[in-house]
């Protein structure tokens, strides 16, 4: 293999385009896969996303110079062709394909291949060199299906209303949160959400995504107006004072590191619900397989783990490290 992709200390750089994949320093022409704030960083002098992905970028980095690109077409950048493709982890989220000399390599940013009712379908792609991620690359990781997530949080959500309780969920702010209120029944109660979650929320409907009738939660809200509400925040807005004005309260925490129970008694919260927008154990190696790649490179997760778990199996794999991973959410402020 010639090398259509190297990995440097500014991130993800191809020299026949001269251009950067999700860059976690200031380079001069960004490709970005997604917006979350691990992928879509401030700083760049030109940024190319997907259509679909361009707004939540534009709201959280303001005043950038960004081009857009429909989806599967090919756009030629100095010596290489690049195409964008759905990756199924947010809504706008894509894997980008790039073509040297008739070399393909896919970077896969993050990524899911079950479906769910608000992101574009992950569409796998074959080529010689696949960047992963395995944010969950370990066996314990293994998802259960939206439906029963659904019922488990809507039965919780029912029965702390029952018992005159709010409910608050923790769901990072783009894409988590919306997934969840997706699989929301309206019916049980009213829906209050954080204000970053529900800033989030206006551009997503801005494009057409059907979310429920929510309630954005300001400093002069009577929460009492609002019995049995289920409020969606960001994680760190969990056992916070904003938390706190809500009265009883039973808290949740969405995520597949629930699956981990060390991780649900850390985030101090009621219940977990294995609900993750990244591909599972079994997704991880069934996306490999379909992309027939002869060399995976493994980023951000249980990284040394998979590797050798790939080597074993006769694929040519190795680490490269990079600022991929950190929980997007983490900084943002309770309102």
């Amino acid at each position: 293999m010639t090398g259509v992709l190297t990995f440097t200390d500014r991130g993800i750089y191809c020299p026949a385009g001269d251009f950067h994949i999700d860059p976690w320093r200031p380079v001069d022409r960004a490709l970005i896969t997604h917006g979350h704030s691990d992928h879509a960083r401030p700083g760049h002098a030109r940024y190319l996303a997907t259509e679909a992905a361009a707004p939540v970028i534009r709201h959280r980095l303001g005043d950038i110079t960004l081009e857009t690109i429909p989806w599967a077409t090919p756009r030629r950048i100095g010596g290489a062709s690049v195409s964008f493709h759905p990756a199924g982890h947010i809504p706008g989220s894509a894997q980008i394909r790039v073509e040297v000399a008739g070399e393909v390599w896919v970077v896969s940013g993050d990524y899911k291949l079950a479906p769910d009712a608000l992101s574009e379908p992950f569409e796998p792609l074959r080529c010689h060199a696949f960047v992963t991620e395995c944010t969950f690359g370990l066996p314990v990781f293994k998802w259960t299906s939206d439906t029963v997530i659904r019922d488990e949080i809507n039965a919780w959500w029912a029965a702390n209303a029952a018992e005159g309780r709010a409910s608050i969920l923790g769901a990072y702010s783009l894409g988590k949160a919306q997934r969840v209120l997706s699989m929301l029944d309206p019916g049980i109660g009213p829906i209050l959400t954080h204000g970053a979650v529900e800033a989030t929320n206006e551009v997503l409907r801005a494009q057409g995504i059907a979310l429920p009738d929510t309630l954005r939660v300001t400093p002069d809200l009577d929460r009492k107006a609002h019995p049995g509400a289920l409020v969606v925040a960001p994680p760190s807005a969990l056992g916070s004072a904003w938390a706190r004005r809500f009265g009883p309260a039973s808290t949740g925490f969405a995520s597949g590191w629930m699956r981990l129970r060390g991780v649900r008694r850390r985030r101090a919260a009621d219940r977990g619900f294995v609900l993750s927008d990244h591909a599972d154990w079994d997704d991880l190696n069934r996306a490999i397989r379909e992309t027939g790649a002869e060399k995976v490179f493994v980023t951000h997760g249980y990284t040394d783990i998979f590797a050798r778990w790939l080597n074993d199996r006769g694929l040519d794999a190795s680490v490269v490290p990079t600022e991929f991973g950190q929980e997007e959410d983490a900084t943002e402020e309770a309102e």
